[in-house]
């Protein structure tokens, strides 16, 4: 089969090669891939001294080819999005049946692939900050693939969201999402907010913790800033009281959470955001417009048809 390999002296580590089959485990189905994402994190933050060869990738979409030996999963012929910590950048994929869901007919399979860690991440963020009817809650980043995600999960959650971006242009389509406000960057925003989302770290998750309300949370997600982040506790504790920072790891498996993903999206609740789509021949473009803040969501590359 075909797949991105990695390739310590290729262009961002990757290249297109022939690789073996995957051989799955007895809880394993073998996936026939039709579309793969790529999520800023495991772009920007590549291992570098992985073995040449292997085949990275998180969230992957595509047909069961061969079911779960052990009897669990869906049937040869199901239509799935799936997940796991690698293998997803290929032409077929075995991945665990705990982590993946069934997806609707409804729905365009390849779009699907969006969703994995970018939809699980936001679902598990917002849930982290407890109950936020008619709450204040600042996302940063949120022109990326979790931020647009969080906007939407937070307002659906009966939260009034601040959605802060880099940049206006970053910003277009968020207010339609579910966004009260937008602002360029955290210090732009006018009082406080119960909670915050972060994707951003560095500066940001910095001015962030300081326009919580007394007793907020900020929960910690990501470092697209690249970042370390500092935080005068001093000034804290002037004007934040009793604020917290959370730090924030996926939980798996992600079926259930994916099961429910995908039900929003049947209902037209929950958009999958895509802003860049296209031949995973052209995976290069990919993430340089990813690295380069080009893209408003997440990036979808096409193996085949969908179906």
């Amino acid at each position: 089969m075909k797949a991105l390999v990695h390739d310590r002296v290729s262009p961002h580590t990757l290249r297109m090669a022939d690789a073996e089959d995957p051989v799955p485990r007895p809880s394993e189905a073998l996936v026939e891939v039709v579309s793969f994402s790529f999520n800023f994190g495991e772009v920007a933050f590549r291992v570098p001294d992985l073995p040449d060869g292997t085949i990275p990738g998180w969230d992957a979409a595509g047909i069961v080819v061969t079911p779960a030996a052990d009897g669990s999963g869906p049937p040869a012929g199901t239509r799935v999005v799936t997940f796991g910590w690698s293998g997803a950048w290929a032409e077929r994929r075995a991945v665990d049946t705990a982590q993946l869901a069934v997806v609707p007919d409804g729905l365009d399979l390849g779009g699907t692939a969006a969703l994995p860690v970018a939809g699980v991440t936001a679902l598990q963020a917002v849930r982290q900050l407890g109950s936020i009817v008619g709450r204040r809650v600042l996302i940063t980043g949120a022109s990326g693939g979790v931020g647009r995600y969080a906007v939407q999960l937070a307002h659906r959650a009966g939260a009034e969201v601040i959605a802060s971006v880099g940049s206006s242009e970053r910003g277009i389509g968020l207010a339609e999402l579910g966004a009260a406000e937008v602002v360029i960057g955290p210090e732009a925003m006018r009082g406080r907010a119960f909670g915050v989302i972060d994707n951003v770290g560095g500066k940001q998750l910095a001015d962030a913790y300081l326009r919580l309300e007394p007793g907020g949370t900020a929960v910690a997600v990501g470092k697209a800033s690249r970042e370390p982040t500092t935080i005068d506790f001093e000034e804290a504790r002037i004007r934040v009281d009793r604020g917290r920072i959370e730090t924030f790891n996926i939980a798996t498996p992600l079926g259930d959470d994916l099961e429910q993903l995908l039900r929003f999206a049947e209902r037209d609740e929950l958009d999958l955001s895509i802003g860049w789509r296209g031949d995973w021949a052209d995976y290069r473009d990919a993430v340089e417009a990813l690295l380069h803040r080009k893209v408003r969501g997440k990036a979808v590359l096409d193996i085949r048809q969908s179906v």
